[in-house]
């Protein structure tokens, strides 16, 4: 192979044993592509491959990643919307023949009937990262240590309680991230010496966690930072269980009744259309 298919945000280039994705830079390019700049995936990475009709004139060819072999889409856990997703090659429909052909052309190629993937096979966005949370400041250094420190205009009293916080890579299991998209999106960290029901339930409440908010942690900040400490994890110790990933725990009926509260302060307020106030309370009810 080894021709170029360029389409919408981004080209992709067909190797001998990868697709090379370079991603486009302008004002109307996600900036999650801006971000990840250009990824390599390996066929074997690969699931399977469609092409599709799209929006407004365009057609779509997806590379379907297996799961377990990106560390990007393991930390997603499926909450990146269809505009956001790299594995997504968005086309004019007058290019569909030519998408055909390409497609046809990798199908053959992809790990079709391998199942999970047991080790990640795309490399992680690179480090050292950084980004503000509403709570506070989280940066990796690439390797070794996650640390958190506090905003003295965000931060909880526990926060503050238990001070800035350095967490080594190879005492965590895993991440969990839940998008910036929604009210309470936040980035906890797992660690190894503890449970799901040893950490507080309110990631605000949560050392080992940082809340986004209107404005904080956006998607193309914290999520490649969140697949960079899984990656990491990884790394520290190729004999450890896999990864827990989740994209958020059940929580308490007491902490549902409180968000709820707060969402309706938001709609009285005006900061919360209609449409959005019942959508987030469908999604909190649900989750009892």
């Amino acid at each position: 192979m080894g021709d170029v298919l360029a389409g919408i945000h981004a080209t992709w280039e067909f190797e001998t044993d990868s697709v090379l994705i370079r991603f486009e830079r302008g004002i109307r390019t996600p900036r999650l592509f801006q971000a990840l700049r250009e990824r390599r995936v390996p066929h074997e990475a690969l699931t399977a491959v469609t092409l599709t009709a799209g929006k407004r004139g365009t057609v779509v060819l997806h590379a379907v990643p297996r799961p377990g072999a990106d560390p990007l889409m393991e930390a997603a856990a499926g909450q990146l919307k269809e505009g956001c997703d790299p594995y997504r090659l968005v086309l004019p429909a007058d290019r569909e023949t030519l998408a055909e052909y390409y497609a046809d052309e990798l199908r053959p190629l992809v790990a079709a009937d391998a199942g999970p993937s047991d080790g990640f096979l795309v490399p992680a966005p690179e480090g050292p990262q950084s980004f503000k949370a509403y709570d506070g400041r989280a940066s990796f250094d690439g390797t070794a240590e996650v640390a958190f420190r506090w905003s003295w205009t965000g931060a909880s009293s526990a926060k503050w309680k238990a001070g800035d916080q350095a967490f080594a890579v190879r005492e965590l299991s895993g991440v969990e991230w839940r998008s910036p998209d929604v009210l309470d999106g936040y980035l906890r960290l797992l660690r190894r010496d503890r449970d799901s029901g040893t950490q507080p339930a309110q990631a605000d409440l949560d050392p080992a966690a940082v809340v986004f908010g209107l404005g904080y942690g956006p998607v193309h900040e914290s999520l490649p930072f969140a697949a960079a400490v899984l990656a990491a994890i990884r790394d520290a110790d190729d004999d450890a269980p896999a990864v827990a990933v989740t994209a958020g725990a059940r929580r308490d009926p007491a902490d549902i009744a409180e968000r709820i509260r707060h969402l309706g302060d938001l709609h009285r307020a005006g900061l919360v259309t209609d449409e959005e106030f019942t959508a987030k309370k469908r999604e909190l009810l649900a989750e009892l």
